[in-house]
This record gives C-alpha cells, sequence and structure tokens, in this order.
C-alpha cells in the first residue's frame, strides 16, 4: 500500500505500511544507533562488580567512573548538537556511534583505574551526540500525529540493547575475561556504513539549510524565546535522570553483591535472567506505550502520570526482599522510570524551532545527564554508609520533584515543526 499524504495522516491510523521509506529508514537508523548505545554504555554497569574486584575499587569510586561518562555526554550533546544544526543530523548520528564504539573497544585495554576513566569520558561525548542527532533526524521526518509512536520506538530500543548487553557479557564472560566484553562494543561502528549511505537528511531540514543563515542576534531571539520551557525540560530530565542514573547504574552490583554488602546474591544465571526480563518486559513496553499514550492523551499529562507512578514505585523495590517481588517491582519501577524518557524526546524536538532543535534537545537531554552525573556517586556513597536500599529511596524522592517540574510544560501534541 502506498504511503499516506501528508494532509491525511491526522485521520489515518497509524501502520508500518503506511509509511515513506525515508521514514521508515530514519527511524531504523535512530534505532538501531539507541539501542547499540545502551549496548555499549551499559556493559560497563553489567560488569561492573568483576571491575569492582580486578581494580579493588569501592562503590564511589565505581560510581564516579559512571559519572565521568555522564559528564562527557553533556559536552558531547553540545558538540555534536551544534554540528547537527550545521553540517546534518545524518552525519552527526554517524560520527557520534562511531565514537562511542571505538572507546568501548578500548576499555578492554585497560590495565589501570584512571586508563579505563579516561576510557569512559571518551565514550560518553559519543554516546551524548547520538540521541540528540538521532531524536532530531526522526522529529522531523514524521509527522505530528505519529511522532509519538515513532520516538516511542526509537526510545524502546534502549530497553533491547541492555537486554543485548547482559546477554553478551553472561555469554563472554563465561569463555573469557572482562575484556572481550568491551571488544564485542566495537561492532556497533559498522551500521554507520549504512546510514551513511541509505538514510537521508530530512527535507526539513534542507529546506532550512536553502533559506538565508540567521544571524547572531537573531538566533538569540530564539534563544530568549524557548529559555523558559527549555528551562522547564532541563529541570524535569535532571531530577528524572538523577533517578534513573542512580537505580540503573546499581541495580546489577545490587543483585550480584553478596547479603553482607547490601546485596541480593543472585547466582549469574539469575542476574543475566533477571536483567533480561526487566528490559523486555519492563522498560521496552514503557518506552512503547508513552508514545500511544502521549499521542492519544497528550504528551504532558502522560509524562506526569509515568514520573508520579514511577516515584511510588522504586521504595515497593527497595524494600522487596523474594526474587519473585524483587524482579516485579523492578518491573513496573522500570516501566515507568525508563518509559518518560520517550517523553522527553516528544517534548525536546517539539518545544524548538528547527535552526536549534538539535542543539536544543541535546542541551536540556545531556546537560540534564551532565548534572545527574552525581547521582552514581551520591548513590554508592549512600549504599557504602547504609546499604543500597537506602540510596534507591533518594531516587525515588527524584522521580517526585521530575513531576512536579513537568507541570511547567507546555503541551505540544498536534504542533506542526517549524
Amino acid at each position: 500500500m502506498a504511503s499516506v499524504p501528508a494532509d491525511r495522516v491526522g485521520s489515518a491510523p497509524y501502520r508500518w505500511r503506511h509509511t515513506t521509506p525515508a521514514q521508515r529508514r530514519t527511524l531504523v537508523a535512530a534505532s538501531l544507533g539507541w539501542m547499540l548505545d545502551a549496548f555499549d554504555v551499559m556493559l560497563y554497569s553489567i560488569v561492573l562488580a568483576t571491575l569492582m574486584r580486578e581494580f579493588g575499587m569501592g562503590k564511589a569510586t565505581a560510581g564516579l567512573l559512571n559519572t565521568l561518562t555522564l559528564v562527557a555526554s553533556a559536552i558531547g550533546s553540545l558538540i555534536f548538537g551544534l554540528l547537527a544544526d550545521r553540517a546534518g543530523r545524518r552525519r552527526m548520528l554517524s560520527a557520534s556511534i562511531l565514537l562511542y564504539s571505538i572507546f568501548t573497544f578500548a576499555c578492554g585495554f585497560s590495565t589501570s583505574i584512571t586508563i579505563l576513566a579516561v576510557f569512559r569520558f571518551l565514550l560518553g561525548l559519543g554516546m551524548g551526540g547520538e540521541w540528540n542527532s538521532g531524536a532530531t533526524l526522526v522529529a522531523e521526518t514524521w509527522p505530528s500525529a505519529w511522532r509519538g509512536r515513532a520516538l516511542g520506538i526509537v526510545q524502546s530500543s534502549w530497553a533491547i540493547g541492555y537486554a543485548l548487553a547482559a546477554i553478551t557479557a553472561h555469554i563472554v564472560l563465561a569463555r573469557a575475561s572482562w575484556r572481550w566484553v568491551f571488544f564485542v562494543g566495537v561492532l556497533p561502528a559498522l551500521i554507520t556504513l549504512w546510514i551513511q549511505h541509505d538514510v537521508p537528511e530530512p527535507e526539513l531540514w534542507r529546506a532550512q539549510m536553502q533559506q538565508r543563515a540567521l544571524s547572531q542576534s537573531e538566533k538569540l531571539s530564539l534563544w530568549r524565546a524557548v529559555l523558559p520551557r527549555l528551562l522547564a525540560l532541563l529541570s524535569m530530565n535532571t531530577f528524572g535522570m538523577f533517578a534513573w542514573w542512580g537505580l540503573f547504574t546499581w541495580i546489577p552490583a545490587y543483585l550480584a553483591l553478596p547479603v553482607s554488602s547490601g546485596g541480593r546474591n543472585f547466582s549469574q544465571v539469575d542476574f543475566t535472567s533477571f536483567l533480561t526480563i526487566l528490559n523486555l518486559c519492563g522498560m521496552l513496553p514503557g518506552y512503547l506505550l508513552f508514545g500511544v499514550f502521549a499521542d492519544k492523551f497528550g504528551r504532558k499529562r502522560t509524562i506526569i502520570a509515568y514520573l508520579v507512578l514511577a516515584a511510588l514505585s522504586v521504595p515497593a523495590f527497595a524494600l522487596a526482599q523474594r526474587p519473585g517481588v524483587i524482579l516485579l517491582t523492578a518491573s513496573i519501577t522500570a516501566f515507568f522510570g525508563t518509559g518518560f524518557f520517550t517523553g522527553s524526546g516528544i517534548l525536546g524536538s517539539e518545544l524548538f524551532p528547527t535552526p536549534i532543535r538539535a542543539t536544543a534537545l541535546g542541551v536540556s537531554y545531556n546537560t540534564a545527564r551532565g548534572i545527574s552525573a552525581l547521582a552514581p556517586v551520591l548513590i554508592g556513597a549512600i549504599g557504602e554508609a547504609h546499604g543500597l536500599s537506602w540510596g534507591f529511596s533518594a531516587c525515588g524522592i527524584a522521580f517526585a520533584f521530575a513531576a512536579a517540574s513537568a507541570v511547567w510544560i507546555p503541551e505540544t501534541r498536534g504542533v506542526d515543526l517549524a
């Protein structure tokens, strides 16, 4: 069946066969980039307990290494966002994937905490750039009526990447050292060849490039106009990401560490199964259904509901003792506590005009990731002193503050990008 004309999209049901080749390719490219970003980045969290033993790291030091990655992602988002607004979304998507793949591979050669920290920082630069470029690429190619579901598909690929990282680490660690887990992380670099050859730049961006370049004063006026909504989105993202990174940096170690160290002493098989189920039954549907709810009920209402329910579910997870209850409460927390990120991408792409969209999206998303970089360190420090269950409770409070921040964000459902 032919694709649906732009003027009829609003009344047409979403179907894959109704989309254009350009829409399908950009969606696949952004989804693969984000999935493999998760795969590379989460390899560290999954082998964290092993690295702590290998290098004699305490919880605070281990958290600091992840903090460096998050700080780098904020820097990378600004650099790649500026370049994506000037040189193209597709080019910067490829460049960011290449960067994080190379330095994930390099992590396998680390011989000290310092060297590992340097490679994790450089990896973070690419990690920050990927989201700006990929989300902007999809937002500018897909129509408003379907944009929520499209970005929900992109965001849901993070859960698949996380699950793949858990499975890969389990298979590799059974046969080789932790270094080979990172060596596998170079594989995402291969998809950049396809992206550069087959994925088009958005027509909206190309049309913008053919117009008269904006003067510095005109760009400054754009930034002043969007500043209130940018600050509201940045605040929501910062609190939400503090909660997410605090939880999901430490959940793998929390499961693997012995009870005497504040963990739950899961076996390697139980650990891998838990993370796989958590991602595929918690995160994945949370991401996907957010897009459906946002297109039907509105972006703002959906994101506030997700954040409130995330705040309520975290204490239940922190108090859970039995494996089945731990899995159930963790999956509910993952559904709401990660699903809201789809809303962040939708709002970020609809709140800002084309000349500054990638940069503003990067500032709102990855600057928040940089500010929230304290989460792994703080939760690790609380875990060192009182146990990780108490640290997770702080994450629930952060989700509540994120919900309060979202109240100040305007509704964007039905907005046509300009």
